[in-house]
């Protein structure tokens, strides 16, 4: 069903393409040739849209697929989510959260995810959503560095 279909209720009228010195009439041949001629340049120049707003989107479009195991960061708004992290100044906290292992994918472009269980959001997420995280899975330490007299980390 197209658009017009929908709208409209029943199919568009098809226009007939003229064969040329099929009328007897010059005005009327002259006329359906030009029509010809339109709809021709028409059909051209969206086709040529098409190809231009394709090219623009496609310029975005990043291939992201991620296997089993893998580690990625999880991107969400800072100012509506406080279940992953707890921050002070939720206008300076960081874009993406802490690397999460992928459980499962589901669908082409959806990924569970291994959230903490303290976590209050459903672990399933829009591959727009993640950030691959690259080099060997650090486990930051807890522990302080400790500070001199000076004030200098030693």
């Amino acid at each position: 069903m197209t658009l017009f279909e929908a709208v409209y209720g029943h199919p568009p009228l098809r226009v007939m393409s003229y064969l040329p010195g099929s009328s007897p009439v010059h005005l009327v041949d002259t006329i359906l040739r030009d029509r010809d001629a339109l709809i021709r340049h028409l059909r051209e120049n969206l086709q040529f849209a098409q190809a231009r707003m394709c090219l623009y989107a496609n310029k975005k479009h990043s291939k992201r697929e991620f296997q089993v195991g893998d580690w990625v960061f999880l991107r969400l708004q800072p100012y509506r989510q406080s279940s992953v992290s707890h921050n002070n100044c939720r206008k300076l906290a960081s874009q993406f959260y802490e690397p999460y292992n992928v459980l499962a994918r589901v669908g082409k472009v959806a990924y569970t995810l291994d959230l903490l269980p303290s976590s209050r959001i459903y672990p399933t997420f829009h591959v727009s959503l993640l950030k691959p995280k690259l080099g060997s899975h650090v486990v930051s330490s807890t522990v302080l560095m400790p500070i001199s007299d000076t004030g200098f980390v030693i």
